[in-house]
């Protein structure tokens, strides 16, 4: 799974992509909001450390996310 944070302009916030193996969007939301339905995405009980990766990354550089 890979994951990159996408600048707003603006009016629109900040957002972090998460995609699959091959690149595909599975999920996209907020950088300021809650974490929800992480159970969806594999990620459930590690939203710690997945807030913590979020506020490390740089926006628009695509990384793994190795949590």
């Amino acid at each position: 799974m890979y994951i990159i944070k996408v600048k707003g302009k603006a009016k629109i916030p900040d957002y972090i992509q998460l995609r699959d193996a091959d690149f595909v969007l599975i999920a996209y939301f907020r950088a300021d909001r809650p974490l929800k339905d992480l159970h969806r995405y594999g990620l459930e009980g590690k939203e710690t450390e997945l807030a913590a990766v979020i506020e490390q990354l740089e926006f628009g550089k695509l990384q793994p996310l190795n949590i």
